[in-house]
């Protein structure tokens, strides 16, 4: 809440995501090892795995709030954006983009809204410099580390439950 209508940097960006959502992700898997008698070591994969995927959900949920349709997402588009919160596609343009772009960003996150600038001008901005790709290429890089953190684990329905759930994560539309 402290971060909201401000320009927070990748780092506190993640450090949130791993707050709201990867350390839910995480318990959860935890919570499931344990009630499955898991050692200590299967435990704390688990948990890896569940960190990994909420990370990546997150960051492919924040690109989707950005560029799925009204109709797809069921709420308004960029509504993170008009809450004030700079996620990981936005903080990539602001660090790449010119005075003029990062003055048009700002003042969006700042006003919570699109006053005097439009959704497609901030999508414009962040296709420019790569954002929403470099995005979707970080989601996917923690997808396949939560993969490894299991990859160990013996063949099962559950194992390849678990191993197919992050392309999902990664492949989603809405």
């Amino acid at each position: 809440m402290e971060k909201l209508g401000q320009c927070i940097t990748l780092a506190e960006n993640f450090d949130l995501i791993y707050r709201k959502t990867a350390c839910l992700f995480s318990v959860c898997m935890r919570m499931g090892a344990i009630l499955g008698s898991a050692t200590p070591l299967e435990e704390e994969k688990v948990a890896q795995y569940g960190r990994d995927l909420g990370m990546a959900f997150q960051i492919v949920d924040d690109v989707l709030d950005l560029t799925a349709s009204e109709s797809v997402l069921g709420k308004p588009v960029a509504s993170d954006l008009r809450e004030g919160k700079a996620t990981m596609a936005v903080i990539h343009a602001l660090e790449r983009c010119t005075p003029a772009e990062h003055a048009v960003i700002e003042t969006v996150l700042r006003d919570r809204a699109f006053n005097g600038v439009t959704h497609e001008q901030i999508l414009e901005i962040l296709n420019e410099y790569g954002s929403i790709e470099a995005a979707h290429d970080r989601a996917a890089e923690y997808a396949e580390s939560a993969r490894k953190s299991i990859c160990t684990f013996p063949d099962s329905e559950i194992k390849r439950a678990l191993l197919w759930a992050p392309d999902f994560v990664v492949l989603r539309e809405k």
